[in-house]
């Protein structure tokens, strides 16, 4: 109990403004569009400069994490997400927001991966799944603060002022995890510079990498960039929902995603003494988000249902954080998660400015808003489907 108020609880914090500030702007995109006159492209420009700085730093952060441990790496960088939060409040300009996103973006890189290392050097193995399913309920928890609690809050708050107390939380909880977190030696490296690039490179050389590493950018990372803009928009032109309608959808995938993670939290040791493994569970989680949005696409259901189907198969995408770690010495531990958070970033970044590029696109050459959003977000499933067929393809071979 102990461990978890002083390690597991300052973690979940952290992670659950990571995760809010995440996806904040789905639900206050018809405002910056409007207030900035803004286009798909440019807003999904705007926003996806936080995924874009937060996969830059990751492999430096891994390095950070492996040589400093986690609670001087988290508390510092939490500083600059802070900073990132009250220029974005106080910004009057598309540049600004940019440059307030990306910093934001940067601040908050380390919360996922740095809990990953908390939790590795203070609690046993096989507590690993259970403890993952539990941090990532946390960011679900924020994913559901950021769509129908905040579209309720906007009339009284506005966004700026949202903003501005994510700064004095961020504050708050930089300092609850610097002064809360023991400093552990155990899976801390020493090693020079170079030895430690070195093994980032073997992470990279490791077949096995590549095996999680395209379903985690394009599965996994095709959710973060609908979820965190682009499934109000689609609920809006497609489905022809108000916005308060579709912040009613995206809080019901957002709370698909909590009840998941925390499923996998409750019940991952006791599945896997049952036969259902990890592994399992991720193979199914991903068939599952592919089959709703096909259905999606295809109109077949309520959106509500189907987003929220789609909320609970994506989430089985986080163990794989875990099960590829488990290849690996424990040392390297901050660079495998970091380097496949890498690959997953730059995905999302890829595909949130990539849609906004492809919708404008096909607009211009003349497709109604329905029509471009059900071609770009066809074109997306499809890529989609070709790495759960390499997933599968590569699970079958023998390491």
């Amino acid at each position: 109990m102990n461990l978890w108020v002083r390690v597991f609880l300052p973690f979940a914090a952290g992670y659950y403004l990571s995760y809010l500030l995440r996806t904040v702007n789905a639900v206050i995109a018809p405002e910056l569009a409007r207030e900035l006159s803004l286009g798909a492209a440019e807003l999904g420009l705007l926003t996806s400069a936080y995924l874009l700085t937060f996969a830059a730093f990751q492999i430096p952060l891994g390095l950070l994490l492996d040589r400093h441990g986690p609670r001087r790496v988290e508390a510092g960088l939490l500083l600059v997400a802070a900073a990132g939060t009250l220029l974005f409040a106080l910004g009057r300009s598309p540049f600004e927001l940019t440059v307030a996103r990306g910093l934001i973006g940067l601040g908050v890189s380390s919360c996922l991966m740095a809990a990953f290392k908390g939790f590795a050097q203070n609690f046993p193995a096989e507590r690993q799944a259970s403890l993952t399913g539990a941090i990532m309920a946390s960011g679900g928890l924020g994913a559901i603060t950021a769509s129908l609690p905040l579209e309720l809050a906007l009339p009284l708050l506005g966004w700026r002022g949202v903003f501005q107390g994510l700064t004095f939380l961020l504050l708050a909880v930089a300092a609850l995890i610097f002064f809360s977190v023991p400093q552990r030696e155990a899976g801390v490296s020493r090693d020079r510079l170079s030895a430690q690039l070195k093994g980032v490179a073997d992470i990279l050389a490791h077949r096995v990498f590549w095996r999680f590493a395209p379903p985690m950018a394009l599965i996994t990372g095709g959710f973060l960039a609908v979820q965190g803009l682009w499934a109000v928009p689609w609920l809006m032109n497609v489905e022809n929902l108000s916005r308060h309608q579709a912040a009613e959808v995206l809080f019901a995938l957002n709370l698909a995603m909590l009840l998941s993670h925390l499923g996998i939290a409750a019940f991952a040791v006791r599945l896997a003494r049952a036969g259902i493994t990890p592994s399992a569970l991720l193979l199914g989680g991903y068939g599952l988000a592919l089959a709703s949005q096909a259905a999606m696409l295809a109109g077949l259901g309520p959106a509500a249902l189907l987003w929220f189907i789609y909320g609970v198969g994506v989430s089985g995408g986080s163990l794989s954080y875990s099960l590829l770690a488990a290849h690996f010495a424990p040392a390297l531990s901050g660079r495998v998660t970091t380097t496949l958070n890498l690959l997953l970033f730059i995905g999302a970044f890829t595909l949130q400015w990539g849609l906004g590029v492809l919708i404008d696109g096909l607009g211009a050459a003349g497709f109604a808003a329905p029509a471009a959003y059900r071609a770009t977000f066809a074109l997306l499933l499809i890529l989609q489907a070709a790495s759960y067929a390499w997933f599968l393809f590569e699970s079958r071979r023998k390491e």
